[in-house]
């Protein structure tokens, strides 16, 4: 069964037709679909799935769930990190992307967050749709050249923050394009 990690920025709270649509498609392949708990995209995309009635989800958060709509299973990681702060809540995406065959992000262009699982996907060469939310377009990236290239023509401030965190490409890319 095939594991999809969905996230986005905190800014997204609404899920327009468009969206709406796409994880249509990826419920019905009754994909399994790994979400965390914050609010924007994560809450957004919680209550559209309990909306659907779709259990086949399990909620990643750090000690206690801040948001799981549906009551679906949970997966609590630890960190060494004082509560609250970017690098105590990357410990569960990070495990979020470890754990997914690929991703399907929801992205203001402006999240350092949504941005850093696009580069983790990426770097374990697995392919991510990203959401667009200022132009409502998706865009299909399956490697470090397909990003770059991304951010050059729509986001460039976020090409600018990804070499300023040093983000190193991989050479491979053994990992099929993923179908949503």
């Amino acid at each position: 069964m095939k594991t999809v990690f969905i996230a986005g920025s905190r800014s997204i709270s609404r899920l327009n037709p468009t969206l709406r649509a796409k994880l249509s498609s990826v419920l019905r392949k009754k994909y399994r679909i790994v979400i965390g708990d914050a609010n924007g995209a994560d809450k957004a995309v919680q209550k559209h799935l309990q909306e659907m009635n779709y259990r086949n989800v399990v909620v990643f958060c750090m000690r206690e769930c801040r948001n799981n709509l549906g009551g679906w299973p949970t997966r609590c990681i630890s960190s060494d990190n004082v509560k609250g702060g970017f690098d105590y809540y990357s410990k569960k995406d990070e495990r979020m992307a470890r754990d997914s065959d690929c991703g399907l992000m929801l992205w203001d262009g402006k999240s350092r967050g949504t941005l850093r699982n696009i580069v983790q996907l990426l770097q374990a060469d697995k392919t991510v749709l990203v959401y667009l939310g200022p132009e409502k377009k998706f865009y299909t990236l399956e490697g470090p050249t397909d990003l770059r290239t991304f951010l050059a023509g729509h986001v460039p401030a976020a090409l600018r923050t990804l070499e300023s965190e040093s983000f190193v490409p991989s050479t491979s890319n053994t990992q099929p394009a993923f179908d949503f």
